[in-house]
């Protein structure tokens, strides 16, 4: 399952193993598989600061989040019928992300924590802005050039009513340089099987009578294509597809290599805005000394709502009120915003790493 819960509990001179208790109640019934989630002693600064950083982490979580998944996918995209592997592509540090997250460590050359939480939390909004708008020029460029040459691909396999013909018709179909003779190109629907909607004719004929014979066409339900033979205008539209080939080719491989250094960086950055959030909050709830324990879980999935009532019960002495579910939603909590996500007596933010979308 791909959805982690991180949750925080502090720790007090009567609550000294919190992750024992918590992870004998949770593994031994299988709820669950546990790891600690350690976070450093980051600068607190002051209780308003921490308030209103809150809401700041808040809402850059779900913009990183949307950059993460926005890389994943366009990974996926390029990859086409390989898309499959995208998820074997893409990593952090070199391991896969379940990895990455359940054996989390800071960042300290990233991240130096002598930095105060703001300067970090403006760190990562820049980092992650310009990968945003890098990727936003570079999948501009490859998807100009993927989308001419999947236009001409389409013009190449359509009907012989709209289709390109630079493949199909030669100079010697046609009467060129005549004062009184042109070649039309007659489309007659399913009288010679060619494709499935028709055959294409050459007619050769007075210039004089052309307009005569395209009334005579339309009455008897044939179709003159509006063509006029030119040796390079051909010849350029199969260079434009040569080209557009190799530039494809060309641009596909430095393009899938910056996806996966830049969706590695940011998915780092996001897990480690995700400890921030626990951080902050753990401090927010808790007060000071800073003294909690951060754990990531990963729920079974058959087994999520016994596991949210065992972690209500392990924790409802926090907050009685909390633990009841009958949380007034008007309520004032710092640093909470209660319409976005449920509040619990501990401090709790979700993880979901399925990044892809293959509908």
């Amino acid at each position: 399952m791909s959805e982690y819960w991180l949750v925080s509990a502090p720790v007090d001179k009567s609550n000294q193993q919190i992750w024992e208790r918590m992870n004998t109640v949770t593994e031994k019934a299988s709820l669950s598989n546990n790891y600690k989630f350690p976070i450093p002693e980051l600068k607190v600064g002051t209780l308003d600061s921490l308030v209103g950083l809150s809401d700041e982490l808040g809402k850059l979580d779900t913009f990183v989040e949307g950059i993460v998944k926005k890389l994943a996918q366009y990974t996926a995209d390029i990859m086409e019928d390989s898309k499959d592997k995208a998820q074997e592509n893409l990593l952090a540090n070199g391991v896969d992300l379940h990895r990455y997250v359940t054996h989390f460590q800071w960042d300290m050359a990233k991240y130096p924590i002598k930095q105060s939480l703001q300067n970090l939390t403006e760190v990562i909004t820049k980092q992650i802005s310009q990968i945003d708008t890098d990727l936003k020029s570079r999948a501009m460029t490859y998807n100009n050039t993927k989308g001419n040459l999947q236009n001409l691909e389409r013009k190449a396999v359509g009907s012989l009513l709209t289709r390109t013909l630079a493949d199909i018709v030669n100079k010697e179909d046609f009467v060129l340089d005549s004062e009184y003779l042109t070649t039309l190109l007659a489309f007659v629907p399913k009288m010679i099987i060619e494709d499935t909607e028709g055959a294409l004719f050459t007619v050769t004929l007075f210039k004089k009578t052309v307009d005569e014979f395209k009334i005579r066409a339309r009455e008897n339900k044939f179709i003159v294509r509006e063509f006029n033979y030119s040796e390079e205008e051909l010849h350029a539209e199969k260079e434009e597809m040569t080209r557009l080939s190799a530039d494809k080719k060309q641009q596909y491989g430095p393009l899938l290599r910056w996806l996966k250094v830049n969706f590695s960086e940011a998915y780092i950055a996001w897990i480690h805005i995700k400890a921030l959030r626990v951080f902050v909050e753990s401090v927010l709830r808790y007060g000071l000394p800073v003294n909690f324990q951060a754990m990531l879980l990963q729920p079974n999935k058959k087994t999520m709502k016994r596991l949210r009532d065992v972690l209500n019960a392990l924790f409802k002495h926090l907050d009685e009120v909390a633990a009841a579910s009958t949380i007034d939603v008007n309520m004032d909590i710092p640093g909470l915003n209660v319409s976005q996500q449920d509040y619990y007596a501990y401090v709790y933010f979700k993880i979901d790493i399925d990044l892809f979308n293959f509908k």
